[in-house]
């Protein structure tokens, strides 16, 4: 599969949850399903206008599908953390069922909660740290 046709995680390169997810989404990500771009760098800043979001704005996780397809679709906040367990499968996808019966507008003020707070709880890096030369293939420039 190409990589316009997987799922790209968009996501703070430099917040440390937020490299802890995509190493969480490697380790469990066994049919090969996502790649990863940096929300600082240019690969987001274009997926990111092309939706009208602001590419400055990295308090969001942000999946997007079909991209750079005419029905690529931008996933935000408590979606794309939900689409990303569904797609692991396994136990996650239960997982994701049940965040599914929460309703939208609270799963989204948890998210605005944690993402406001997350270089404090989880620290924050000078600078996106390289991945494993193993899985660099999957992360977008």
């Amino acid at each position: 599969m190409a990589p316009s046709a997987q799922p790209v995680l968009l996501y703070d390169g430099v917040c440390g949850l937020c490299n802890r997810l995509v190493q969480f989404t490697l380790r469990h990500d066994h049919n090969d399903t996502f790649h990863f771009a940096a929300l600082q760098g240019p690969v987001a800043a274009r997926i990111l206008e092309r939706h009208g979001q602001s590419p400055g704005d990295l308090d969001t996780f942000y999946v997007v599908t079909g991209m750079d397809q005419p029905a690529e679709h931008l996933l935000a906040r408590s979606d794309a953390a939900l689409y990303v367990l569904r797609e692991l499968g396994g136990g996650w996808s239960v997982v994701a069922m049940f965040g599914r019966v929460l309703p939208k507008a609270l799963r989204d003020a948890l998210y605005n909660a944690i993402a406001r707070n997350r270089y404090r709880m989880f620290g924050k890096f000078d600078a996106c740290p390289l991945p494993d030369p193993k899985v660099r293939h999957k992360f977008l420039q």
